[in-house]
């Protein structure tokens, strides 16, 4: 079984945008400062990096399910210039409203990702800026960490706390190579 790293998409890779908009055209998607190099120490490591993101845009009618995948593969193009690999893009495409088993903070996405990927999900990581993707990850079974803002405080909900991916990406490295070394 392989391990993943599993990436919210909006406020962990791009910047997110304001409240209630969403990211509808290639223009607005601003990948945020080292997040190809945190994505390829990933990559280096041996983990699969595959992205779970809510795209309620989607039921909005904001935006297509083919759109929303050329700006998805615009995003895998991007990153992979500067040396980064996605492995694969889960997406939810529906409203909040009735529930479904695959939007966020539901686990939906992360256990089909383990499925096809043949993922151990208890050797990987939720990586996201919001409560609901450290729910996510922890009904899945993974370790958690979650990105803050410099306004927010940790409250204890996940493993790891960190202010970029990056951060987060070496605080992951640090205790992967210990739980390594520890089962040698």
């Amino acid at each position: 079984m392989r391990r993943a790293a599993f990436l919210d998409r909006d406020g962990v890779i791009n910047r997110k945008p304001p409240e209630g908009e969403y990211i509808t055209r290639w223009e607005e998607m601003q990948i945020l400062p080292g997040v190809s190099e945190a994505i390829a120490l990933l990559n280096h490591a041996g983990f699969l990096v595959i992205v779970v993101t809510n795209q309620r845009c989607v039921a909005k009618g904001l935006i297509t399910t083919a759109e929303l995948e050329i700006l998805h593969g615009g995003l895998c193009e991007a990153l992979a210039a500067a040396g980064a690999s996605i492995d694969a893009i889960y997406y939810c495409p529906h409203e909040m409203r009735p529930p479904c088993r695959c939007r966020k903070p539901q686990p939906g996405m992360l256990l089909d990702a383990a499925r096809t990927h043949n993922i151990d999900l208890a050797a990987s990581w939720m990586i996201g800026d919001s409560d609901i993707d450290i729910e996510a990850g922890r009904s899945a079974g993974c370790k958690t960490a979650r990105l803050l803002d410099s306004d927010e405080r940790a409250n204890g909900n996940s493993d790891v706390t960190a202010p970029s991916l990056r951060e987060a990406i070496d605080q992951i490295l640090r205790e992967s190579s210990r739980d390594g070394s520890r089962a040698q």
